[in-house]
């Protein structure tokens, strides 16, 4: 009981004060599958040097991004962080500060967040944005409860394009609030999904994703016309920030919520986190918006300052009132990423995403040459699917051991899809040098 320090009369003292007559009553919700029947099976405890040794041989049988020839996407990318971001991000002035539920003490804060907000709301081509979230996939389960706010429905439609990972979000998030979640297969990335004709009197929402979990750039305008028609709101899901660069931004195709993932500017891949998730919305619909806005003001003696605009979290407000309380700031991932935009420019920006797809196509060229290989995107940003004569969940093992991470088995994402088998979906960025892509190309060419 080293590191719980409570007795058994503090337990029971506990329980008795919520009502639950065991701990195990706090565990009724969780399937009987995910219980352990029995301790974990772990090694007896022993010194702290031992233990760092032991830790240190398990760290060093992970392979980080940069350790081979890296071309994974599917929601996270590799991208070149100046190595400024980093210097700025660890100054005294950020380091320190933290969430700002004291805002008058915390005006660096506020202010990078409403830089962050502004800069979100300009690439997604939206009029507001809020000051982060914990990542996309939060994120857009937070705009599909937005969206049943609003539009009192009780119906969600989810495009099969949509990252898996996100669509279980959602359905966790809204399992005991709405009555009808529709979730379409994935297509084969060569075809289009009838989601038009999902739409009805009770849909609340409809999710697409652009570019989608295959890499597939959509006009999701008809989309948004046929939902505003029925009454709906469309939201759209990016999770690739850079793309925003170069592809029509989802406000411009009628979006009326965007969720997207912001890990791609600013942070880099850290074996799965931490993320960042953004989100932006029309005007009017900014009294339903998820977490925080920080506001610009002027002082008694007209200086300016920064505020909480708006604080819609149950920390800030009455539980009852308040439109989350599952979002969070990200403060330094949002730093992170306001400075590296910002170190762009908007020039910068649109060549970062120019010099994305030209890697990409160099890339799709090559695979496309390869005898049995069939890239099946018609359109794409910086990645896309290919189709190989064999399963791709062993090829990608095969290049592993060739210091070549070949990409994202679409079984991985969606098992037991026998359609899915093999199907690699591959991304390029603007640190995959050309030589890398021929190597990649060869190994392939030698593995099937």
């Amino acid at each position: 009981m080293r590191y719980l320090g409570l007795t058994d009369s503090d337990r029971s003292s506990m329980l008795a004060a919520i009502g639950a007559d065991s701990i195990d009553a706090l565990y009724r919700d969780v399937p009987d599958v995910a219980v352990l029947k029995t301790p974990l099976d772990l090694p007896a405890h022993t010194g702290e040097m031992e233990v760092e040794q032991q830790i240190s041989k398990l760290v060093s049988t992970n392979r980080p991004a940069g350790a081979a020839a890296c071309f994974l996407g599917a929601g996270s990318y590799r991208h070149h962080i100046p190595a400024s971001v980093d210097y700025l991000i660890q100054r005294g002035e950020f380091l320190t500060s933290y969430t700002p539920y004291q805002p008058e003490i915390s005006q660096g804060t506020l202010q990078y967040l409403f830089e962050f907000q502004t800069q979100v709301a300009m690439i997604t081509g939206m009029e507001v944005a809020s000051a982060s979230h914990y990542d996309g996939a939060t994120a857009c389960g937070e705009a599909v409860l937005m969206a049943r706010r609003l539009t009192k429905r009780q119906g969600v439609v989810l495009s099969g394009g949509l990252h898996p990972h996100y669509a279980a979000t959602v359905a966790t998030n809204v399992q005991h609030l709405v009555s009808e979640l529709i979730t379409l297969p994935p297509a084969d990335p060569g075809l289009d999904e009838d989601i038009v004709g999902q739409i009805n009197g009770r849909t609340a929402c409809v999710v697409v994703q652009n570019p989608d979990v295959f890499g597939r750039l959509h006009d999701v305008a008809p989309i948004a016309e046929a939902a505003h028609k029925a009454g709906a709101l469309l939201v759209v899901v990016v999770t690739e920030p850079v793309s925003l660069g170069l592809v029509r931004s989802p406000g411009d195709m009628g979006a009326d919520i965007v969720a997207a993932e912001g890990q791609a500017i600013g942070n880099s891949l850290n074996f799965g986190g931490p993320c960042l998730g953004l989100f932006a919305t029309r005007e009017k619909f900014v009294r339903q918006m998820p977490g925080r806005i920080a506001g610009e003001a002027r002082d008694a003696d007209g200086r300016r300052g920064w505020v909480l605009t708006l604080s819609a979290r149950e920390q800030h407000i009455r539980r009852e009132k308040a439109t989350s309380n599952i979002c969070t700031n990200s403060g330094l991932c949002a730093l992170a990423f306001t400075i590296h935009l910002s170190l762009l420019g908007e020039d910068g920006y649109r060549r970062l995403a120019e010099l994305n797809h030209v890697k990409a196509i160099e890339l799709a060229d090559g695979l496309a040459a390869i005898p049995g290989v069939e890239v099946l995107n018609d359109s794409f940003f910086n990645e896309f699917t290919v189709r190989l004569p064999v399963a791709a969940d062993g090829i990608v093992e095969r290049l592993a051991a060739s210091d070549i991470f070949a990409g994202v088995p679409a079984s991985r994402l969606f098992p037991g899809r026998a359609d899915c088998a093999n199907l690699l979906i591959v991304a390029a960025t603007e640190r995959n040098s050309a030589e890398e892509i021929r190597r990649y190309c060869q190994a392939l060419r030698g593995a099937i």
